[in-house]
């Protein structure tokens, strides 16, 4: 007969990890809390405590054998695809279908899993929501090229740059800094015409839309924690956007004064 406190220690595993996978992939935080409240009532854990942030999940399980976990993320991304999947895992483990072993198994499947598109076809995907936005903004056709070129370039490159300084504003100020500059240079040799509306669109694949909502649902939520932390990264990747086209619009301006 297996003793309790590993039976605990398997189901803690599994919250932990099927939070983990929903967190590191665009989840709100409320989202998690319940997903392994769930997960854990449906393993006969009916009192189990988790608190979420950002950054850390901390999962507790009341009972003569107590167990208490911490799992620390340090990377987030977005990926909705394994947030669908773990939801799914969850149904099934609430129908009764998987035991603890099998759905951490599957669990682990999820977590090694790359992601579900090749990098080239979120660059071209970047690409064509940068000139779509730009004409959304009421652009001329002329400046789709342009805004297409300068879009993907900067989402390819805020890949490239976050691995050679992995400090994610520098990657994202870096990434924006090369988007303003070539719109400049597409304006300049007379390929675009409207400087603004070119940036505008190309920068829409780095503004942290995801980000915001989820900071704005946790708020409501009444997760204030990882809400205003949510928020506060959503600021910082804006202002690095800002800064960025700042830096290139000053030499633009500079430029047009001394013409």
């Amino acid at each position: 007969m297996e003793h309790p406190s590993s039976t605990n220690y398997e189901i803690a595993q599994v919250c932990l990890l099927a939070g983990k996978i929903m967190l590191e992939n665009g989840g709100e935080t409320y989202r998690v809390e319940d997903t392994m409240s769930h997960v854990a009532k449906a393993f006969g854990i009916p009192n189990s405590h988790s608190f979420v942030t950002p950054t850390g999940i901390i999962f507790s399980i009341d009972g003569p054998e107590q167990t208490t976990r911490l799992i620390r993320i340090s990377a987030r991304s977005t990926d909705l695809h394994k947030v669908t999947v773990v939801n799914a895992i969850s149904r099934r483990i609430s129908r009764g279908e998987l035991a603890p072993s099998e759905a951490y198994r599957l669990l682990e499947e999820i977590e090694a899993a790359k992601a579900g598109y090749p990098t080239w076809i979120k660059i071209l995907s970047a690409a064509i929501a940068s000139g779509c936005f730009l004409m959304m903004f009421q652009g001329k056709w002329s400046d789709f090229l342009p805004a297409f070129v300068a879009g993907g370039a900067g989402f390819a490159f805020l890949g490239y740059f976050h691995r050679l300084v992995p400090i994610k504003f520098f990657a994202e100020f870096l990434a924006s800094l090369l988007i303003g500059t070539m719109a400049f240079l597409f304006v300049s040799l007379k390929l675009g015409h409207d400087l603004d509306i070119i940036i505008i669109g190309s920068v829409m694949p780095l503004v942290p839309g995801l980000l915001i909502t989820n900071a704005v649902r946790d708020l409501m939520a009444g997760h204030f924690v990882s809400g205003v932390s949510k928020g506060a990264e959503a600021f910082l990747t804006a202002f690095a956007i800002g800064a960025g086209i700042a830096f290139v619009l000053s030499f633009y301006s500079g430029e047009g004064m001394m013409g």
